[in-house]
């Protein structure tokens, strides 16, 4: 490790000097004296050119003009740079990534990820950093010192250069554009990131699991799964988060606010990301495709939930029975069989129900709401699943077969009784001569036996899914 470490440093030394006028130059700047001074700073230099160079920051002389954008600069060095961008030209490379930079500086602090060199240092708590620019920024934390100031919404910059690019916010300026789509960015850093959408490279690689991303930010946040790191951490309950966005969803549950809201149903969101997905469901956009059935989804999270039909993975367990799930609402919802909760309550007769949609169809019941229409003979249906079953009647279709004799049912609630007539079960009981029926309706036609009454009239009784008609 120590001698990877010292190779590494050798080559930085390298790439420095030879990048530099030569070694020579560079042993005079450590020796030499500074004699000449600048008269309006009284910064010192060693040489009458370096002094000549310096004084155009302070006369505002640029004689070094892009042909191409007409930039101007000050120096024929920031010049031949500034060029590279226009030829994409990137003569640096690090010897142990073969990334290309097209500055030497650009190559010296990348050689700090190889290296872990951190060499400037916060005065005040010790903390190290690669690049004087991050030390820069954090020195606000110790001394609040915010000093470029935005005129449109009043924001606070510690850079120039910050505040520059915080502007096309407000002026709407994108000058960085994606040759392949067009699409215009505000920051060369987006532009770049963008790219590798129509690339599909990942340069950033998990160390951990292997697993590839397109940005850095990316694989940090990734990290906090093999870490167990949470650094957002909410000042009401204490609960702790991997990424702010966690956070910031959760206060809703403290706040409970909503400001994002559907132009079509008024229905609000916490979130405008949420918001986009459900307009989906007025706009019909389906955008994500399964590639097995074609079937598509408004969402990806429906998607990767759909495919698990195909691929047979169930990864959420039930602890009490071991029956498994595709997805969690499944199982939550499956929890309240062990548990005998019934959260969702009738508001006519108090009946309760495990789910939602339970809740839904009995409602109708009251109703009488059917909006499941058959277009053969036009009976209506409280659900979707009475007209299902229904529909076997007129196609013929009877998937449910006995295994003891082969016959033949349209539902499962027929199969369920019929199988009695094998076992010998009959749950059914004659309050007056005990005597057993393995199903309801032959209860009730023996009843009148009892109560005189006359069995001339047809008689209909509806079980779960079942129509039987006494004559």
């Amino acid at each position: 490790m120590e001698r990877h470490v010292l190779e590494l440093n050798n080559l930085i030394v390298k790439q420095i000097l030879t990048q530099n006028r030569d070694l020579k130059l560079h042993m005079r700047m450590k020796i030499e004296k500074k004699t000449l001074q600048c008269e309006v700073c009284q910064k010192m230099f060693t040489q009458g050119f370096n002094l000549k160079i310096h004084m155009r920051i302070h006369t505002g002389e640029k004689p070094f003009k892009c042909d191409v954008c007409e930039k101007m600069f000050n120096t024929n060095s920031n010049f031949k740079k500034h060029i590279r961008i226009h030829t994409a030209e990137k003569p640096f490379k690090c010897e142990v990534c073969d990334k290309m930079f097209t500055q030497s500086g650009s190559l010296q602090v990348h050689m700090r990820k190889h290296t872990g060199k951190r060499p400037f240092k916060c005065e005040v708590c010790d903390k190290m950093f690669s690049q004087s620019g991050g030390l820069k920024a954090h020195m606000v934390i110790h001394t609040g010192e915010k000093t470029f100031k935005c005129n449109f919404c009043e924001k606070i910059f510690t850079e120039k250069r910050k505040l520059k690019v915080h502007m096309r916010m407000h002026t709407g300026e994108k000058p960085f554009k994606c040759e392949v789509c067009e699409k215009m960015f505000t920051t060369n850093s987006y532009l770049k990131k963008h790219i590798r959408t129509h690339t599909a490279e990942k340069p950033f690689k998990c160390e951990v699991c292997e697993k590839m991303f397109t940005q850095n930010s990316s694989l940090n946040v990734h990290m906090r799964k093999h870490t167990g790191e949470k650094p957002f951490k909410c000042e009401v309950c204490d609960k702790m988060f991997s990424q702010s966005g966690g956070l910031k969803a959760h206060m809703v549950i403290h706040t409970g606010e909503k400001s994002f809201k559907c132009n079509v149903c008024e229905k609000m969101f916490t979130e405008k990301r949420k918001l986009m997905v459900h307009m989906r469901i007025h706009t019909g956009q389906k955008p994500f495709k399964c590639e097995e059935c074609e079937k598509r989804f408004i969402n990806s999270s429906g998607l990767k939930v759909h495919k698990r039909i195909h691929t047979g993975e169930k990864p959420f367990k039930c602890e009490v029975c071991e029956k498994r799930f595709i997805n969690y609402g499944g199982l939550k919802v499956h929890m309240r069989i062990h548990t005998g909760e019934k959260p969702f309550k009738c508001e006519v007769c108090e009946k309760r129900f495990i789910n939602y949609s339970d809740l839904k169809v009995h409602v109708r019941i009251h109703t009488g709401e059917k909006p499941f229409k058959c277009e053969v003979c036009e009976k209506r249906f409280i659900n979707y699943c009475g007209l299902k079953v229904h529909m076997r009647i007129h196609t013929g279709e009877k998937p449910f077969k006995c295994k003891v004799c082969e016959k033949r049912f349209i539902d499962y609630s027929g199969l369920k009784v019929h199988l009695k007539i094998h076992t010998g079960e009959k749950p059914f009981r004659c309050e007056v001569c005990e005597k057993r029926f393995i199903n309801y309706c032959g209860l009730k036609r023996h009843m009148k036996i009892h109560t005189g009454e006359k069995n001339n009239s047809n008689v209909k009784y509806v079980g779960k899914a079942l129509l039987t008609t006494i004559f």
